[in-house]
């Protein structure tokens, strides 16, 4: 069998969908990838991992014409290439990938599309469901199978729209990355690293956009730094709001409680050794750095948004709180620093719930979908 993989960069397929390939690759099939080139910006990312690439001008915007190029290419290299499955991903990528491959699903081909997040959901601006709503029910009539990440998403696309609908638990963490460590391996790691055994560490990832508003947990240091002086918040990421970022930490004095990492290629080296991850971002769809802290049996304190609510559980595996009250935030954080046995007993319920969302269970979904 011959797989097309589409998206809208290069990177989105290096970051979320090995897990398919491997699938994909087990079963004996050759897999190529249609996407803009973009890795130069990402450190560190490689598509090494499939049979062929073909760079294609995508644009996230709706308004470019690049995407009038894409679609002119990737009709070429459908048509030609004898494809039995073609899956796209991100939403140009998607609408793009599913008018160019209209003659290939006419004579056979099997079109997937994965819904990464719709951009209407509950709580969503009336704008969005104005706009995006009407756009993907319509294209859901040119794909065969439709593929949620998230419940809400499931719920309302099997109620709406016209095509087969799955649910997957996103796309998958590595659970040989991210696991739990017992405490003496966190405080050898501690000391490896540099950091004192007895300290209190915190987590923050994301991408250094506004929408992930870090400034939220540099605020919350504030007041936990008042009942743990030397605690420390991580930030890891690259972006454009890096000099506003570092502004905030220079205008709050938490220069020495706030560290950037940068871009970070050994996340799990942070999981391994921090006390709790906070999460402050305003819209998610489904946040693998959840996951990851979840997998590696850290607590997590998180901005209320509909992908936190698909993950925690509020007070089970994890605390929710409202964005941009830093306050509350470090009061959820504070008292998992205070109650030991309470913070142990969500670490144990959050790797429990995020069993479902690793490698091998999103891996059995997948080959369900394909096989089944």
């Amino acid at each position: 069998m011959k797989v097309l993989l589409t998206a809208t960069v290069q990177s989105h397929i290096c970051q979320f969908h090995r897990p398919l390939v491997e699938v994909l690759h087990a079963h004996g099939c050759e897999v190529h990838v249609a996407a803009r080139n973009n890795l130069a910006e990402k450190n560190g990312l490689k598509l090494d991992f499939v049979d062929r690439v073909f760079d294609i001008p995508f644009s996230r915007s709706p308004k470019s014409r690049d995407n009038i190029k894409a679609g002119k290419l990737l009709r070429q290299i459908i048509d030609e290439g004898g494809y039995d499955v073609i899956h796209c991903n991100t939403p140009m990528g998607g609408i793009v990938t599913r008018l160019a491959a209209k003659r290939a699903r006419k004579n056979g081909a099997r079109l997937l599309y994965t819904a990464h997040g719709f951009h209407f959901y509950k709580g969503a601006p009336k704008k969005n469901w104005m706009v995006y709503y009407p756009i993907e029910k319509y294209f859901s009539r040119k794909n065969d199978t439709l593929i949620t990440i998230t419940h809400e998403d499931y719920r309302l696309a099997k109620k709406k729209f016209h095509c087969r609908v799955e649910h997957i638990h996103g796309v998958g963490v590595d659970e040989k990355r991210y696991f739990p460590v017992d405490d003496a391996e966190k405080q050898r790691l501690r000391r490896e690293m540099g950091f004192g055994e007895n300290r209190k560490l915190l987590l923050c990832v994301g991408e250094l956009l506004p929408n992930k508003n870090q400034k939220m947990a540099i605020h919350a240091m504030r007041r936990i730094t008042e009942r743990y002086p030397d605690a420390v918040l991580f930030i890891a990421g690259n972006g454009p709001e890096k000099n506003n970022l570092e502004a905030e930490i220079k205008a709050c004095g938490m220069e020495k409680n706030v560290k950037m990492l940068g871009y970070c290629t050994h996340l799990q080296d942070y999981q391994h050794i921090v006390d709790v991850l906070v999460a402050c971002s305003y819209r998610e769809g489904l946040p693998l750095n959840l996951v990851e802290a979840m997998l590696s049996a850290n607590p997590v304190v998180a901005s209320v948004n509909r992908g936190h609510r698909e993950l925690i559980k509020d007070g089970k595996n994890g605390f929710l709180v409202q964005p941009n009250d830093a306050d509350a935030m470090a009061e959820k954080v504070l008292s998992l620093f205070d109650d030991p046995a309470k913070a142990a007993g969500m670490c144990e319920n959050a790797h429990a719930f995020a069993m479902d969302y690793c490698f091998t269970s999103v891996k059995r979904e997948l080959e369900a979908i394909y096989f089944g």
